[in-house]
């Protein structure tokens, strides 16, 4: 099995978008999260995290098909193939392992909450607390592309509350603001 190292260098050589880049490895540090407080496997989840948007800058007609294509090629465990295809509603392939539940429960959020970290004075995520973050997941004209539903069903499937689930992902992306360009 391809190792983390080697997962992040195959993101990084697909993906040209600094914005995109940073959005997988916030992704990532919320897939970390989640493995540690489910006691499940933190490198496999965070390749799952790192590598749910692969293809999605070359092949967006294409996402995520082609990039699974190529990591199935190179040898990626089949659950990880799984939870990148179930990230994507529209794919039709079901959320079975909490692994695929976490993956689509933190794709939209980390896209709010970094939304939420650029229009603050600072920029920094630092300061952002829970009940501003609260306030713009209902502010229906902020980050209008992000899909609150797709939040909340995503906790739900976890069987977290919002809130839960809102700290949870906040904290995990506080505690790598450098790493995520967000201090």
């Amino acid at each position: 099995m391809p190792s983390f190292a080697e997962a992040l260098a195959l993101m990084e050589a697909w993906t040209e978008s600094e914005s995109l880049r940073r959005h997988m490895r916030a992704v990532e540090v919320a897939m970390r999260a989640y493995a540690r407080r489910y006691g499940e496997d933190e490198e496999l989840w965070a390749m799952a995290g790192v590598l749910h948007d692969m293809d999605y800058e070359k092949y967006p007609q294409e996402h995520p098909y082609r990039g699974v294509e190529e990591l199935r090629r190179l040898g990626y465990p089949e659950e990880v193939l799984e939870a990148i295809l179930g990230h994507a509603s529209y794919t039709g392939v079901p959320r079975r392992t909490l692994m695929a539940k976490a993956l689509f429960a933190v794709d939209e959020l980390t896209g709010l909450i970094t939304a939420a970290v650029y229009v603050r004075p600072d920029r920094s995520i630092l300061g952002l607390e829970l009940s501003s973050l609260k306030k713009k997941f209902k502010d229906k004209a902020f980050a209008k592309g992000v899909n609150r539903e797709e939040i909340r069903m995503g906790a739900e499937d976890l069987g977290l509350s919002l809130d839960e689930h809102m700290a949870l992902v906040l904290e995990a992306m506080r505690k790598e603001a450098e790493l995520l360009g967000l201090k």
